[in-house]
């Protein structure tokens, strides 16, 4: 079970961190990743990373000002998102996928947080 937190309003320009609490005792079998999803849009891939969290990996547009990291001993994944743009309102999911690698396809993760509402105004 995956439990994010840490949405909410913010001015554009801002910064954001959501976290992900994992339950359970195999989190490091799980590559984990953001995704996110506008109202009318289909869910995106934001960022990802491995299993160890050495591999991360992002979409383009948000390159350059969010971060992944995880903390397995915690069982914690987190995403700190800097100059917030309008266009990165969104509901933002955590998920969880037993693979080897990161993938960037929704479809590929088998577990998902509840979502948390990002919303970045003008």
């Amino acid at each position: 079970q995956l439990q994010a937190s840490g949405g909410g309003l913010v001015q554009a320009g801002g910064s954001l961190r959501l976290s992900c609490t994992a339950s359970g005792r195999d989190f490091t079998w799980y590559v984990m990743g953001w995704f996110r999803q506008a109202p009318g849009k289909e869910r995106q891939f934001a960022a990802g990373i491995s299993r160890n969290g050495i591999g991360t990996y992002y979409a383009d547009s948000v390159k350059g000002r969010f971060t992944i990291s995880r903390d397995n001993a915690k069982n914690s994944v987190s995403l700190l998102m800097k100059s917030l743009k309008p266009e990165d309102t969104a509901v933002y999911y955590c998920a969880a996928d037993p693979a080897l690698a990161v993938s960037f396809a929704p479809r590929q993760y088998d577990y998902w947080g509840q979502g948390t509402q990002v919303t970045v105004s003008s």
